[in-house]
């Protein structure tokens, strides 16, 4: 029983200190996603931007 309760305690104890890694790793998948999605949206608008301003000079 004694196993147990340590085991509880050392794992309530240690909850914390995961979290706050698991923060740090979360806001760095986040950053990439976010970084990844303005980077394809930016792709995208350029082409459409230039697509739309190109057609006038091959009439």
């Amino acid at each position: 029983m004694e196993h147990l309760v340590g085991w509880l305690l050392g794992s309530v104890l240690q909850a914390p200190a995961l979290l706050m890694e698991s923060r740090q790793f979360v806001g760095v998948l986040a950053a990439a996603a976010a970084a990844m999605l303005a980077a394809q949206l930016g792709w995208h608008g350029t082409d459409r931007i230039i697509a739309w301003r190109g057609r006038p000079d091959q009439d």
